[in-house]
């Protein structure tokens, strides 16, 4: 547990490099309008803060800078969300006010917006399965016990997937069965397939169906979306501009990384609802580790649909990033719900 003044004195540490990227001492600090006590007293309390590995000393003779531990603390227990600018909200609800019909749009807007506004690098995760929707369904027997359920989206997209044939089933249940689909989720987005197999179709199988739950599992893992997320990247640039990147070899390994879909969604696979924050080596991934991701999710109907991210250094302006992102993926969030009615 640190002291208010421990407090106090990792704060502005942390404020100070965020915005200069250079170590702080303690007189400048000593100098801030809120402190009232000496330098000699901040360079105890500093070195207190760093044998608790919340500060590092980069050089015999400098100041201090934080730790990827300093920044956990300070994200976890004394950062505040705010800094953003009533110029920047004023962008974000002219973004939404625009009429974009597809989905795609919307992400890719959304990611480059995010970049401007940051000047980091902006990663959003969003499945095609909003904007796909089911155009024709069928089913091919293969034996008694198993079948290729051919599935074609409204894009053109065709999928051929082997299903189970639950037992007791006969040629001509299935046909039915193929026949009710078609008739009730052509034109249905993938996101609402689930709740209408369990509505609507349910309803129509029970009163000519025994076992009428089991064939609705086997449907629904049949016509479950299982495309990979799109990725959608801007700013990876923004990279260059940060003084802890001059090196080129860790640039260019960052850059490499952001070229490589797969390695962008493993970045994403353990991000929960809400705003989370991963720093330095708590991303898992070698190449970002001298960096911070803030991510958050959008979804409908409780269901997580997709990931917004901000990648930048562990220098990063948490407070900012993490009110933008709050802002955008609520309202991400609304225009999913306005649009699936």
């Amino acid at each position: 547990m640190l002291s208010e003044r421990q407090r106090m004195i990792l704060t502005a540490i942390v404020d100070d490099y965020i915005r200069s990227a250079e170590p702080v001492g303690s007189r400048s600090i000593s100098k801030r309008g809120d402190v009232t006590f000496s330098p000699a007293t901040i360079r105890n309390e500093m070195a207190d803060l760093e044998e608790l590995g919340l500060l590092e000393q980069p050089h015999t003779s400098a100041g201090r800078i934080p730790s990827n531990k300093g920044y956990r603390y300070y994200v976890d227990h004394l950062v505040t969300p705010g800094g953003v600018r009533e110029e920047d909200v004023r962008t974000i609800r002219a973004f939404f006010a625009e009429k974009m019909i597809h989905w795609e749009d919307v992400v890719s807007h959304a990611a480059t917006m995010l970049s401007h506004l940051t000047n980091y690098t902006s990663i959003v995760l969003g499945p095609e399965m909003f904007s796909a929707s089911l155009k024709h369904f069928q089913l091919v027997p293969l034996n008694d016990s198993s079948a290729v359920a051919i599935i074609v989206t409204n894009t053109g997209h065709v999928e051929h997937r082997t299903m189970t044939i639950p037992e007791g089933i006969d040629v001509g249940d299935l046909g039915k069965i193929v026949n009710l689909l078609n008739d009730k989720l052509c034109g249905v987005p993938f996101h609402r397939v689930k709740s209408v197999l369990h509505s609507e179709i349910a309803m129509e199988l029970s009163r000519y169906m025994d076992r009428c739950e089991e064939i609705l599992a086997v449907l629904e893992q049949s016509l479950a979306d299982q495309k990979d997320p799109r990725v959608f990247l801007s700013g990876a640039a923004n990279m260059l501009t940060q003084p802890e990147f001059k090196d080129v070899d860790k640039a260019k390994l960052i850059l490499d990384t952001l070229e490589e879909t797969a390695k962008l969604s493993q970045l994403f696979q353990t991000a929960l609802g809400g705003i989370q924050v991963r720093i330095g080596t708590e991303n898992m991934m070698e190449a970002i580790n001298q960096c911070s991701l803030i991510t958050a999710t959008y979804s409908i109907d409780g269901q997580s649909l997709g990931t917004i991210g901000i990648l930048g250094p562990t220098r990063m302006e948490y407070g900012k990033v993490i009110s933008l992102l709050d802002y955008l993926s609520r309202d991400l969030t609304a225009l999913l719900a306005r649009r699936s009615k």
